[in-house]
């Protein structure tokens, strides 16, 4: 993928997706718009790609998604596992937590990764042929019932939907005149990531420095050796204070600072745009930051803002190409729902510094499914998610990533499988399907039948494989159970009736 600045490039572009912004967001909505073949521009008012800072861990739920499109492996070669959250006191450790990542079931990924946000990015970008125009900011963005041009200094785009992916500070929410509401505590924290010399223990957990009863100092273990520090500060937000409050939180070690990388300072804000989607014509959308911001703790940004992109392109192909905007507006309803819970915990966990260590990993433990990623769940409000559980599979949930065994013994997973943008469903060998012409081609089914000689557990059939796999699962004694995995990788349906839940989505 190249980059491309104002010199020598055409003045006019025309696509299906323009996305503003090249952060996690932008670039992982355009990776999957372009693998499900729809057209991409990428416009970032930034000079160049990020090269230092910002977000720092991958949680298991990212992992999953990233695994599905085939970005992570490049990702685990650089990164740093980490899965165990201790906390500091008085010159020792006085606990180790880890059972909510332990205790995760049907995931291969039971950490954080740590990895800063260039990194992630460039994996990102290494997957895209197309340009990212940088040094473009946008000025004015016109929707039509059909279409929405935007213009840019000496570029206007043409496209069918925008996606406003461009931080906090969004110029799309801006110009689209929706309302980001929320608050901001008087908080004020210093970040950097540094090189240290030391004695103090060095171990790869995420520790919670405590001193005169409050929490205000965290380490997060990096990749080459680097670290992390959180620190909140009271008066001069300066490096020199970061690092002196780092010294007394972890006296009676010494530390010395031999290389920092990067410095920065942030107050908190919590905030939720009114609205995912402009409300007259539905073509502009927003995603990530633009949409939502809250404090950093938990780890939350990054991987809230991933998730939108994957929630967000599967609908914008069957959006773009049925030239029907009403299956956007479940984005609206679910992430909205999302996002407030993220902010939610995250205002928790900012606050729970101001108390003992013990107390704010007591706060990560009863919030972790959000913090891990594999308890978010979406509501049953939208005809993409229908009430119905059995087994191990619960509509508006995360699909387990169940073993496939082929008949040579080797082993792939769910969603190593699974073809990121088509609703995938598991029939037991006693449904009949049908699916609503409109909307066929996102659909495929994989056949679930009781084991026959050479296998154990339950056959799959997969559609152009050829060959039978195995699994642990069953759908019904007699076969009269379906699952539909929607494109995101979340359960939308579990009965008896599959055809139903289709034709649901055919008419919204």
């Amino acid at each position: 993928m190249t980059s491309e600045t104002l010199a020598g490039r055409t003045k006019g572009v025309e696509v299906d997706v323009c996305i503003i912004g090249a952060g996690p967001t932008g670039l992982t909505t355009a990776l999957l718009a372009c693998k499900l073949g729809l057209s991409v521009c990428i416009v970032d008012r930034a000079e160049g790609r990020l090269q230092v800072g910002r977000a720092d861990a991958l949680n298991a739920r990212t992992q999953q998604l990233l695994d599905n499109i085939g970005i992570l492996p490049e990702l685990l070669a650089l990164g740093v596992k980490c899965n165990t959250s201790s906390t500091f006191k008085d010159g020792d450790f006085t606990s180790r937590q880890s059972k909510w990542w332990t205790s995760l079931t049907n995931s291969r990924f039971k950490e954080f990764l740590m990895i800063s946000q260039p990194e992630v990015e460039q994996a990102l970008t290494n997957g895209l042929n197309i340009p990212v125009y940088y040094n473009t900011e946008v000025e004015s963005i016109e929707e039509s019932p059909s279409e929405v041009l935007t213009t840019c200094h000496d570029l206007t785009i043409r496209s069918k939907y925008v996606i406003g992916a461009d931080g906090s500070h969004s110029a799309t929410r801006k110009l689209a005149g929706i309302e980001f509401s929320g608050t901001k505590p008087n908080m004020r924290w210093a970040v950097l990531d540094t090189f240290l010399k030391t004695d103090f223990p060095v171990c790869c957990e995420i520790i919670s420095f405590e001193k005169d009863g409050q929490s205000r100092v965290s380490w997060i273990p990096r990749e080459r050796g680097l670290a992390r520090f959180y620190v909140l500060l009271d008066g001069d937000i300066t490096q020199e204070n970061a690092e002196r409050s780092i010294r007394e939180h972890m006296a009676p070690y010494n530390v010395e600072f031999v290389g920092t990388e990067w410095f920065s300072h942030f107050d908190v804000q919590e905030r939720v745009a009114k609205t995912f989607i402009s409300r007259e014509n539905h073509r502009t959308l927003l995603a990530g930051d633009a949409a939502h911001v809250h404090s950093v703790n938990g780890g939350q940004g990054l991987n809230t803002g991933i998730s939108d992109a994957f929630a967000l392109a599967w609908r914008l192909n069957m959006a773009t190409k049925n030239e029907n905007s009403a299956f956007l507006a479940s984005y609206d309803e679910e992430r909205r729902t999302v996002a407030q819970g993220v902010v939610d915990t995250a205002g928790k966990l900012v606050r729970s510094t101001m108390r003992t260590a013990e107390e704010y990993v007591s706060i990560i433990e009863k919030h972790a499914g959000n913090i891990t990623g594999m308890g978010i769940t979406y509501p049953i409000t939208t005809p993409f998610v229908v009430p119905g559980c059995y087994g191990e599979f619960t509509a508006g949930t995360r699909c387990p990533d169940f073993p496939f065994t082929r008949s040579d013994g080797s082993v792939e997973f769910l969603y190593q499988l699974f073809e990121y943008g088509k609703f995938v469903v598991l029939s037991g060998s006693a449904i009949q399907l049908t699916i609503p012409t409109s909307i066929s081609q996102y659909v495929l089914e994989w056949k679930v039948s009781h084991a026959e000689t050479g296998f154990e557990g339950f056959k799959v059939d997969l559609p152009g494989d050829g060959k039978a796999l195995s699994t642990t699962f069953g759908l019904g004694r007699g076969g009269e159970i379906a699952v539909v995995i929607r494109p995101d990788l979340y359960v939308g349906y579990v009965g008896l009736d599959p055809t139903s839940y289709f034709r649901g989505i055919a008419l919204s």
